[in-house]
C-alpha cells in the first residue's frame, strides 16, 4: 500500500470522526437547527456548533497530530520503538514549565504558559538526545526517560506542595489531567501556529531520520549533515509536544501508538511515517474525546485519563514485543 493511499484513508476516517464529533453531544440538534446554525451562527444552535463543538473537535485534531508527529520524530531520532513524549519525560518537563508559570501567577499573560511548556519540552528532548548519543542501549534510554519523567513529576508535586494559592493548585491539577473541553478558536490557533513550523522542520529532517535508521557509520558515509538534521528533528518534536501540552495538558500514549499503527504500511521508513503518524494521532484523539463526551458518567472523563486507561495496555504490549526483539 502506498503512502499516498494510507494518507487518503486516514484523512477520510478523520473527516468521518470530525462529523461525528460535530453531530453527537449532550444536546441533540435537529436538521432544522443545523440549518439555522449555518445560516445564523449567532443563534443558539450556531453557538453550540461553532463555539463549543467545532473548536473542541479541531483542537483535538491539532493536539493529536502534534503528539503523533512528535512521537514519530522521537522514535526515528532515537531509533527506539518505545520513544514518545509522555513515556520519555518530554511531556512531564513541558508540564513542569507550564505549572511554574501558572503557580507564579503569570497564566493570564498571553503566551506565557505555551512558551514555558515548549521550553520545558525542549530541555527534556535535548537531555534525551544527549543521553542517546553516549549510551545507545534501548533499555538504558527507557530507564533514563522514566527517571526524567519521575524527576519532572516530583518537581511538579513540589510546586503543589509549596503553592501559596489553592486556586492556582486546582488550576494546575485540572490542566495536568489533560482535556480539550472548553477550548476555543484561540487555542486552535495557538497549537496550529506551532504545528505548522514543526511539520516543516520535520519534513526537512526526514532524510536524516532515514539515514540514521541505517546506523551511524552508514549515515556518515552518505554525506548528510546529520547534526543539523538531528537538531531540526529535535526542534520539531519539542515544538509539537510543547504546543500539545500547553493547549490540552498531559495526554499520554497517543505519540507512542500512532506511529506503530502506520509504520508497517510505510515499510518502517522513519521519514515517510511522519505525516501518517500525525493523521493517525489526530484521528485517535478525536475518537477518544468523543468517547469521553458520550460515556454515561456524572462528570465528564478527562481526556488524559481516558487515553492512559486505553494506552497503558497497548504500551505494555509494545514493550513486550520490543523486549523480545532486543533478546534476539
Amino acid at each position: 500500500m502506498t503512502v499516498a493511499r494510507i494518507n487518503l484513508m486516514l484523512a477520510v476516517a478523520l473527516a468521518v470522526a470530525l462529523i461525528a464529533a460535530l453531530t453527537l453531544g449532550e444536546v441533540g440538534l435537529s436538521g432544522a437547527q443545523y440549518a439555522q446554525a449555518f445560516s445564523d451562527p449567532g443563534s443558539g444552535p450556531g453557538l453550540i456548533l461553532w463555539q463549543v463543538r467545532a473548536p473542541r473537535a479541531i483542537c483535538a485534531v491539532a493536539v493529536g497530530a502534534a503528539l503523533g508527529l512528535s512521537g514519530a520524530l522521537m522514535q526515528g531520532l532515537l531509533r527506539n520503538p518505545l520513544a514518545e513524549p509522555g513515556v520519555l519525560g518530554v511531556s512531564a518537563t513541558a508540564s513542569l514549565g507550564g505549572a511554574l508559570v501558572l503557580v507564579a501567577g503569570a497564566g493570564m499573560v498571553t503566551g506565557a504558559v505555551e512558551l514555558a511548556a515548549m521550553a520545558g519540552a525542549g530541555i527534556g528532548a535535548a537531555a534525551l538526545v544527549a543521553f542517546a548519543a553516549r549510551i545507545r542501549a534501548p533499555e538504558a534510554l527507557i530507564l533514563f526517560g522514566v527517571a526524567l519523567s519521575s524527576f519532572a513529576g516530583a518537581a511538579t508535586a513540589l510546586i503543589f506542595n509549596l503553592s501559596p494559592s489553592p486556586i492556582a493548585t486546582a488550576e494546575v491539577m485540572a490542566w495536568l489531567l489533560g482535556s480539550v473541553q472548553n477550548r476555543g478558536w484561540a487555542d486552535v490557533l495557538w497549537v496550529s501556529a506551532a504545528l505548522v513550523p514543526a511539520g516543516i522542520l520535520a519534513g526537512l529532517s526526514a532524510p536524516g531520520l532515514k539515514a540514521l535508521s541505517l546506523g551511524d557509520e552508514t549515515a556518515r558515509t552518505l554525506g548528510l549533515p546529520l547534526d543539523r538534521l538531528r537538531l531540526l528533528a529535535l526542534l520539531a518534536a519539542s515544538l509539537a509536544a510543547g504546543a500539545a501540552v500547553a493547549t490540552a495538558g498531559v495526554i499520554g500514549f497517543v505519540g507512542l501508538v500512532a506511529p506503530h499503527l502506520v509504520r508497517a504500511s510505510v515499510r518502517a521508513d522513519p521519514g515517510r511515517v511522519l505525516l501518517p503518524s500525525a493523521l493517525a494521532g489526530g484521528l485517535i484523539l478525536v475518537v477518544a474525546d468523543l468517547m469521553t463526551r458520550i460515556t454515561p458518567t456524572d462528570q465528564e472523563l478527562k481526556l488524559g485519563v481516558f487515553t492512559a486507561l486505553v494506552g497503558a495496555p497497548l504500551f505494555a504490549l509494545i514493550a513486550w514485543r520490543a523486549a523480545r526483539a532486543w533478546r534476539v
